[in-house]
């Protein structure tokens, strides 16, 4: 993982960096994110929210309430619709990009699952993961997991 990570949308009207390392890197089984991914679950990468810079193009902005209740904004391209960063409004700190969108998807290693009880019958959860049934009233025990992946990386 080399910084700035770079990403952005499918047509590429939409681009990104992100100037920090990131702070954790979890699966998130929600049906939102089933419905946002068309797949079994989606892929959550929390960053410092400050580190985000949109370096291309200018997103849209929706908000909405999330699966927990919660306000989050979205930014979305104009263009293909794809939506790569979240920001909740109960954590101002933080964005969470979903790290597909990536350009180097390499160094991806989820250390937790979040709304565990939406996950799919058939999804395998890795022992020693951070696990939450819904969503974390705390999140650092994501993060603190991630410090621990990134420290055992870099030995």
């Amino acid at each position: 993982m080399k910084l700035p990570l770079t990403g952005g949308c499918q047509c590429g009207a939409l681009r990104y960096e992100i100037r920090a390392e990131p702070l954790s890197v979890y699966v998130c089984h929600c049906t939102e994110c089933q419905r946002q991914s068309g797949a079994a679950f989606g892929m959550s990468l929390m960053v410092p929210r400050p580190a985000l810079i949109y370096v291309r193009g200018t997103p849209r902005r929706w908000k909405r309430k999330a699966d927990s209740g919660r306000s989050i904004e979205s930014d979305m391209c104009e263009v293909c619709g794809v939506r790569p960063v979240n920001h909740p409004s109960a954590n101002d700190k933080i964005s969470v990009v979903k790290p597909g969108t990536l350009d180097d998807t390499s160094w991806l290693h989820p250390v937790g699952h979040i709304w565990t009880r939406s996950a799919q019958p058939w999804v395998t959860i890795a022992d020693g993961s951070v696990i939450h049934d819904g969503h974390p009233a705390d999140v650092s025990g994501l993060i603190e997991a991630w410090k621990k992946h990134r420290a055992t990386m870099r030995d």
